[in-house]
């Protein structure tokens, strides 16, 4: 009996699975900490290569350290450790797992009895999952464990690719030639067709703002097929948790809301945990979820900036620039006269002419006014003073953690969610511009020079007024607050 009651009274136990991305992993991990302040007991499901991106610059044993109730598990995503995983070839991550995930989950399961840790832990019961890993559903279902879907994307992304059915029956699918260059693709006349077809959308979507899974040259694509086949599954599940919150995306989550009734919008994560974080340690310091070393010395480079002054420039995770296109956007940044922090990673240019010469124009444009690093610590530098615009390819994560630090955009959408976010940014919220489907010097300048000069003050209010809406979400009473205190409950009522 008494080894009964002790085990009646272990917390619950979740288990987190993100997709091994950094923009994935990135977001999960701030809700397993959040989970981990509410006293529940977390698992945290890695790839086998993103545990050791994550131990190896991110620390992340000793940060989660505090929570004697979290642990790391891990199995293999079946690709090489010398694969790439940056560019369009992030989508072979997926198409690899949905191959060896469903053996590799099933084992870790069976042999550790749902990760229970010899009765030291409570078996999982609540798995919160990542979009395409419905692999693991079986293997959950046949152990009687309840599934929520969390979708690291924005409400707009998952509500388009929910609609990809209806959208290719329309006929609104932008297809790609064959040998069609992208540049030729980017120019072609039905791009700027309206798309009819997505619920809560009609009147601004056009069908170059669709997400980019839809850049195929056939509808059967495999890539396109897996989003469309896993996204329709999420309605599947006991509940769906997204990064938003109601004041960003209301009419759209409420189109979701239809299919998914139980729906948990518990964003802006970021300043979520913050808030919690502070409330309950009187601290406020976020762990890294970084693959990236991080440069701190873009802290001190900042520090000896004007206020509002500085446009920062990053691309992400895993965007890949030609020689050509990193030249377009040097060449617009230095012309415009303004001072930027630009992170360039060092695996993001490709090409065989990427060790050229810098042109001396460049190279003294920017000891004038610019600063170049691999990575940085970005919401320190999204929060600091010097700030006065992003630069951004329109991530979900860098999409809603500009909008939580009140900070206009320009938006140069590079693949996936990222084409849809930046319409949102210019066309629904107003908070930015976007320029996708060009790289153009002219064209970057002349939008440089609006955001930090010419249309400053209105882009600002805007952004300022949503990041205040983001606060008020998070505080106690507010939509994404009383979401999570929900969503706990749930977890709780599953055991």
């Amino acid at each position: 009996m008494g080894h009964q009651a002790t085990a009646a009274e272990l917390p619950p136990h979740v288990l987190i699975f993100p997709l091994p991305m950094q923009g994935h992993i990135n977001s999960m991990l701030k809700l397993a900490e959040l989970l981990c302040l509410s006293n529940l007991h977390v698992t945290l499901l890695l790839s086998d290569f993103t545990h050791g991106r994550l131990r190896r610059h991110a620390n992340i044993e000793s940060l989660f350290s505090r929570y004697p109730g979290f642990r790391i598990a891990t199995i293999p995503d079946g690709l090489p450790d010398d694969h790439p995983r940056v560019g369009e070839k992030t989508m072979e991550i997926v198409l690899s797992l949905l191959k060896v995930g469903g053996a590799e989950f099933r084992k870790l399961m069976e042999t550790t009895d749902a990760l229970s840790d010899g009765g030291a832990r409570r078996r999982v019961n609540c798995l919160i999952m990542d979009g395409v890993l419905s692999f693991a559903v079986p293997v959950v279902e046949e152990m009687g464990i309840p599934f929520i879907y969390f979708r690291t994307v924005g409400a707009c992304s998952f509500w388009a690719n929910f609609c990809f059915k209806e959208v290719i029956e329309a006929g609104e699918v932008p297809l790609r030639g064959k040998d069609e260059d992208k540049y030729t693709y980017w120019k072609k006349p039905e791009f700027d067709l309206m798309v009819t077809s997505i619920p809560g959308m009609e009147g601004y979507l056009r069908r170059r703002d669709l997400p980019a899974f839809c850049r195929v040259t056939d509808v059967n694509d495999s890539g396109f097929q897996t989003i469309i086949r896993e996204t329709r599954r999420t309605a599947l599940s006991k509940g769906l948790i997204l990064n938003s919150f109601e004041d960003l995306e209301g009419p759209i989550l409420d189109q979701i809301r239809k299919p998914i009734p139980n729906l948990y919008s518990i964003g802006p994560l970021h300043t979520h945990l913050k808030a919690r974080l502070e409330s309950q340690n009187g601290e406020s310091l976020l762990a890294s979820g970084s693959f990236y070393e991080e440069d701190r010395s873009s802290i001190a480079w900042l520090d000896s900036q004007p206020a509002n002054s500085v446009i920062y420039v990053s691309f992400g995770s895993v965007t890949l620039l030609t020689r050509d296109e990193l030249l377009e956007f040097w060449y617009g940044l230095v012309n415009s006269g303004h001072r930027f922090l630009w992170v360039m990673r060092p695996d993001s240019i490709v090409g065989k002419d990427k060790e050229k010469v810098v042109p001396l124009e460049l190279e003294e444009g920017t000891k004038e006014r610019g600063y170049m690093v691999g990575w940085v610590p970005q919401n320190e530098v999204l929060a600091h003073p010097s700030i006065g615009a992003f630069f951004t390819h329109s991530g979900w994560n860098s999409t809603i953690e500009s909008v939580a630090a009140g900070l206009p955009m320009i938006c140069w959408p590079y693949f996936a969610d990222q084409t849809i976010n930046s319409r949102f940014v210019s066309d629904v919220w107003k908070v930015g511009l976007d320029m996708k489907d060009s790289c153009d010097r002219v064209i970057i300048e002349k939008m440089v020079r609006e955001i930090m000069e010419e249309r400053r003050d209105e882009f600002l209010e805007r952004a300022r007024n949503m990041a205040e809406l983001a606060k008020k979400a998070i505080s106690e009473g507010g939509t994404s607050y009383t979401n999570l205190k929900r969503l706990i409950e749930f977890i709780k009522s599953s055991v």
